[in-house]
């Protein structure tokens, strides 16, 4: 790389840095630890220790927050150092150093970026992810597995633990849906992107005639909360059925009925679990996503921002989709809120989807910026 080539890039990390910065607003951060602060020093504090517990929590990921700030500037000034220096008087050694530092420097500020822009409410939550086919049968549900195929790939490359909560099979391939507990930092903050209507466009390999075959599923995104929320479940609302498992579990699947449905009826919630050893675990399991589902609908009534989830659940076909995956007659993944596009399928569907959750991070942002 030559000095101008390195000079150009360098001030463009800077310049996103001080971008990254503003959108952090170190300022604001430090104003609500100063409040926590205050509430924690307060006579009686741990008196009330669920309360204690989520203050505590919460300073704790502000002050890490804070110190990423920090690192943000200090990576800034490094950068402007090199080239104040490398300015003032050439060095080859120097701008060898220079150059050395780089690939961190735009590696961290890649990654910073995008937690920048995970600042929403619940961002940081781990998720509940559920995909269901659309109308079309095998065809659509073999297209819901290759979904959770590509789900799973993405989780594992990005160091997310998953785990298969429910799943009910086609009747002759895929999947006709899947519930997943996806957990680590940012979860649902990076997979909100995917909720929608996801399309697919191939040769279908079960037609016999090699016709093209336009299949659609859904995809929805919902965040985990811990323990420590608080939801009124009256049990007089709760219809609690009971099943035999169709998946994984040992010995006991398909001889007892162990894995709980629960349906919230004034709601219309229904929830199910089947992945764990005994009924009553499922059902400890059920209740703690019946909890999260309650919690996040209930904050959306009064919060009054209700998404387009529900509206989209009664039509999962044409007109409604987020993105699309043609395999034929060309390939292309296109995402149509975003146009962000890549003719390298085989590869996003093997897990590559950080280059389309990123722009349209970014461009929600850019939406919230602009007011």
């Amino acid at each position: 790389m030559e000095y101008a080539d390195f000079k150009k890039e360098a001030t463009d990390l800077i310049s996103k840095i001080s971008e990254i910065r503003k959108l952090m607003d170190l300022e604001q951060k430090s104003i609500l630890l100063r409040d926590l602060e205050s509430q924690m020093n307060a006579p009686g504090f741990w008196n009330d220790q669920i309360l204690a517990t989520k203050i505590s929590k919460e300073m704790s990921q502000i002050r890490d927050e804070i110190e990423h700030i920090n690192h943000l500037e200090s990576t800034r000034d490094e950068l402007q150092t090199y080239l104040d220096l490398l300015d003032e008087e050439f060095s080859n050694e120097l701008f060898e150093e220079a150059l050395q530092a780089l690939p961190r420097i735009r590696h961290f500020t890649e990654k910073a970026e995008i937690e920048a822009l995970l600042n929403e409410k619940y961002d940081q939550n781990d998720a509940i992810f559920s995909i269901h086919a659309g109308a079309g049968g095998t065809e659509a549900q073999d297209w819901a597995q290759m979904l959770q195929r590509m789900y799973m790939r993405w989780a594992e490359s990005n160091g997310y633990k998953f785990n298969v909560i429910d799943s009910l099979p086609g009747e002759e391939a895929g999947i006709k849906s899947v519930t997943i507990e996806i957990i680590g930092k940012y979860a649902y903050g990076m997979l909100k992107s995917e909720i929608g209507i996801h399309r697919l466009v191939r040769i279908s390999p079960f037609n016999s005639q090699g016709k093209r075959q336009t299949s659609f599923a859904s995809v929805y995104v919902y965040p985990e909360f811990d323990d420590d929320i608080e939801v009124e479940i009256d049990p007089k609302d709760l219809k609690i059925d009971t099943y035999r498992s169709s998946g994984a579990g040992g010995q006991h699947v398909n001889t007892t009925d162990s894995a709980v449905r629960i349906t919230h009826l004034p709601t219309n919630i229904v929830v199910s679990c089947q992945n764990e050893r005994s009924q009553i675990q499922n059902r400890e399991k059920a209740m703690a996503i019946l909890k999260s589902r309650l919690y996040q609908h209930y904050e959306e009534l009064r919060e009054k921002e209700k998404k387009n989830q529900e509206e989209t659940k009664s039509n999962i076909g044409w007109g409604n989709q987020i993105r699309s995956y043609v395999f034929q007659p060309y390939q292309m993944v296109k995402d149509h809120r975003t146009n962000y596009e890549s003719g390298q399928v085989e590869k996003v569907m093997d897990g590559d989807l950080d280059p389309f959750i990123y722009s349209w991070l970014k461009m929600t942002a850019k939406m919230r910026m602009n007011g």
